[in-house]
């Protein structure tokens, strides 16, 4: 994707010509890459996220928050899902301007998302309510190494010497 956006650039730029295909596809690849990141992130617990009041909590609170976010998650992804597909249905009959493919396919990774997501979704919410979850996994973040965060003492950066 980053070779065919800087080939057109240079072919823009340096010829006064480009490929007719590089914005659209860039676009579709983008769209794509976003999506299935999402889901790797979503596997690896790798999203933003604070835990400033959740880490102040006591184990049965951040069991509680960690069901509510889990529950907010499986609606979020039925929304996508639902869109997207209803997107699908509605494009595709239409093709891209360039590309000459069917427009559904750009809005079917929304679908792919969610299908793919709703499952991580939903064995975490179930290792939760069977008890399989400890309490030093009650928090869906990953710790940042570089950024300060509500469970450091006094509330200090560290320092960067």
């Amino acid at each position: 994707m980053v070779v065919l956006v800087f080939g057109n650039v240079v072919m823009r730029y340096a010829f006064n010509s480009g490929f007719t295909l590089s914005e659209e596809l860039s676009r579709w690849l983008f769209v794509w890459v976003t999506f299935m990141g999402a889901v790797v992130a979503l596997h690896e617990k790798a999203h933003l996220g604070t835990d400033m009041l959740v880490g102040r909590l006591g184990a049965t609170g951040k069991k509680v928050c960690m069901a509510l976010s889990l529950v907010l998650m499986l609606f979020c992804l039925w929304l996508v899902a639902k869109g997207s597909y209803d997107q699908y249905l509605i494009n595709k009959e239409s093709t891209s301007p360039v590309m000459e493919v069917s427009m559904g396919i750009f809005y079917a990774s929304g679908v792919v998302f969610a299908v793919l997501g709703a499952p991580i979704v939903l064995t975490d919410l179930w290792r939760l309510l069977s008890g399989q979850v400890d309490d030093a996994h009650l928090v869906l973040i990953q710790e940042s190494e570089e950024a300060p965060h509500g469970g450091d003492s006094g509330g200090h950066s560290p320092s960067r010497n």
